[in-house]
Order: C-alpha cells, then structure tokens, then sequence
C-alpha cells in the first residue's frame, strides 16, 4: 500500500502543486481548474500530435490496405503480411494513433484525487492534519452536513467550510491561506458536488441543480463532437490514384470502423463520470475538448500540407494523362473518318521497312531514267522475260517430282 501510495504521488503531487498555485493565482477554482486542463493540454502537445499523425498516415494508407485485401482475399495470412509490410514500410502503427487518444482519460484519474482531497492537494496540509480538520468540522457541523457512510468526500465537504468552522480550528494553527478554505463556486455551480442525474429527486429546479446537471451533458456533447471532427478531417486524407478525395474507401478503412466506436464510447464514459464525480470533473472535460478540438484543426492543417502537394502532383499527372489520351482519341477519330469501311493494310514493321525500301528504289529509278531522258541518253528496254519454272507452270515453279506429267489430265491423255 506504501509503495502504490507513493507511486501515485509521482503525478498527483506536481499536479496538485500546480492547481494550487493556478487557484491562489486567479483565486477561482473552476478557471485555476480550466487554466489547469489547459496547461496539461499543451504539456501533452507532442503526444497529441503523434497520435493525430499516426491516425492521418493509417487512413491515408487505407486505399492500399483495401487493395491488399483484395488481392489476398483468399489468402489471409498472406494477407496480414502484406498489410504489415507496408505498414513497416511507411514506418506506421494503425494502433498507434488510438492509444494516444486514452491519454486525457489516464489523467482523469491523478486528477480525480487531486479534486477528491483539496486540503492535500490543493492547500498543501499533511495528511494527519487534514484528518484533525475534517473531525473539527465534522464535531462542529449540523448533523447531516457530511454524507453518512461515505468518507470519499469528506475533503471537499470540509474544505468549503473551513472559512464557516474557523473557531473550531483554532487550536490547529492553521495558515491564513488554509483558514480561507476552498471557494468551489463556479458560474452559480458547486464544482464540489455530484451532479444528480434524476431531476425527478431535485427539491427545487434551481440554476445550480441545472448548471450542475447540464455539465455532463455538455461534456459528452462536446466529445462526440471532438471525435467526430477528427475522423471527418482525417478521412479527408483518403484520396485515390488521381489525388481525389475517395469517400467509399475512408468509410471502409480500420480507422474509420474504430472511429465509429470511439464517437460513442468516449462520449459515454463522458456521461457516467460526469454523474458519478464532483462536478469539476466535467469542467475538465469541457475544457479538454474543447482545447482538443482546436489542437486539432491546427495539427490537421501542418500535416495536410505535405499529403496536399502530393495529390496536387497526382491530379496534375492525371489531367495530362486524360490529355494525352484525349488527343489519341482524336488522332483514332480522324482515321475512322478517313476510312469508315475500316479497311487497313499490313502495317507490320518489316513490311513497312521493305515498302519504304521499294518506294526509295524505284524514286532513285525514276529519277534516273528522268535525268537519262534530258540527255538523251535514255534507251527503252525490253520487259525481261518471265523465267520457265522447273514444273512450266509460272503460278507452281516447284511442284514437279519424279512421276510428274503435265499432260496427265488433259483431254487427250484421257481419251486414251
């Protein structure tokens, strides 16, 4: 037990040492609280934007994972390897951007004890002297004023009220900064209590039942609204061999199937947290959503640029490739117009090679028979005889053999 105490103590002391001096600062405990997620929020900058960069890489990547299993779809181990593979390949983790989502919710629990234990935390009093201040108050109070059974929150019903009891502290000697007690206020809502989710049970319908109700609701709303931003800005990435943006494959992707269960799941744990804790556990997640809407936008703006030139370059490649088709179609047009019987010649490259040949001998022929008859050096010669075929059939030159007769079926060879 010493040992998880102290383990825990790791964060919860710099986290407590900074909401204290965040609420002597601005002596306000839901703006030190909001100043506060703020802080943690900037700290955690880096982290935010490696998960927002690991979720933008494995949607991008998400037309070639379709592709994969589609070419190993009867193969499913082959498959996984080549998925992994590629995912090796461009140095991404497809779980990698959701488990640096958790991050805010792994902070809500140091952050729970820091609201759960003020007079530790927050005005820096022992743990043994703490004890003697809430059975102070405690001797002092109405009966009724702390839950019965239920020490959980006995800091914070204690902490409110130190600047009522402080007669009976007196012989504590108690600094002037711990006799002011804790200011839980906010807006007409105390931050301290829990907000009660059956409005049937509320006494009256007064703006602090009501503040203090809507800020789980808010905080649920607000984180829907986070999630489902940010997978709307990370399928935008998604586009196809043409630098278009492929809403089919960004609905279909990994990323996209486990957003669908983090716009709802996140959101819910939202909600019962909000109705089972102090209500400035809700303050901090309406400020965190907020604050992560709009670290966001920001990030998802920085890395768009380099995958924006990278479509630019795709769709340029894909106009001048329409272009050049454009102009084949063209050029295919004009030849059907020119022959619509569709009727074409040997146009085999060793034919064409021997065409030209000839064309180019008998231009040199011409040429010369035209430079003999300006001489007058040109003589008319006789068309060369047609050479006699071995078989005296000019159409069959080599069909003779050893019983060959020509006259084998001629009319006289038949009368016979």
């Amino acid at each position: 037990m010493f040992l998880a105490f102290n383990i825990a103590d790791i964060v919860n002391v710099p986290f407590g040492f900074l909401l204290r001096v965040l609420y002597q600062l601005v002596d306000n405990y839901g703006v030190a609280l909001m100043l506060f997620t703020l802080l943690v929020k900037l700290v955690l900058l880096p982290l935010s934007a490696k998960s927002k960069k690991g979720m933008m890489q494995t949607s991008r990547l998400s037309p070639y994972v379709q592709a994969l299993r589609k070419k190993y779809e009867n193969d499913p181990q082959k498959q996984a390897e080549a998925i992994q593979a590629l995912y090796k390949e461009e140095n991404c983790s497809p779980t990698g951007g959701c488990l640096w989502s958790f991050v805010p919710l792994l902070i809500l629990i140091p952050l729970y004890t820091i609201v759960r234990e003020p007079i530790t935390y927050i005005l820096g009093e022992s743990r043994e002297v703490t004890a003697q201040i809430i059975e102070a108050i405690k001797a002092a109070a109405p009966e009724g004023t702390f839950t019965a059974g239920n020490a959980y929150y006995d800091q914070m019903t204690a902490a409110a009220l130190i600047p009522q009891y402080k007669d009976a502290l007196a012989s504590l000697n108690l600094s002037a900064q711990t006799l002011e007690g804790v200011k839980f206020d906010f807006l007409g809502i105390n931050l301290a209590r829990i907000p009660d989710f059956n409005i049937f049970a509320w006494k009256a319908f007064t703006w602090a039942n009501i503040g203090a109700f809507l800020l789980p609701v808010i905080s649920a709303g607000s984180q829907m609204f986070t999630s489902w931003l940010s997978q709307k800005m990370n399928r935008s990435v998604v586009t196809n061999e043409k630098g278009l943006q492929d809403e089919e494959t960004a609905k279909q992707s990994d990323a996209a199937q486990t957003g669908k269960y983090m716009l709802f799941m996140m959101p819910i744990m939202t909600l019962i947290f909000g109705f089972s804790m102090p209500a400035a556990i809700s303050v901090y997640w309406v400020v965190q959503g907020i604050v992560s809407t709009i670290i966001d936008v920001i990030l998802t703006k920085v890395y768009r640029k380099g995958y924006d030139e990278e479509d630019h370059a795709r769709r340029l490649k894909a106009l001048q490739e329409e272009a050049e088709e454009a102009e084949r179609e063209r050029i295919r047009a004009e030849r059907r117009a020119a022959n619509p019987d569709g009727i074409t010649e040997n146009t085999s490259k060793k034919k064409m090679q021997q065409k030209a040949q000839k064309e180019k001998e008998a231009a040199k022929a011409a040429a010369a028979r035209e430079y003999a008859i300006r001489k007058g050096e040109y003589v008319e010669e006789d068309e060369p005889s047609t050479p006699k075929t071995l078989s005296g059939i000019p159409d069959r030159p080599f069909c003779k053999g050893r019983a060959y007769d020509p006259n084998r079926y001629s009319v006289n060879n038949t009368e016979e």
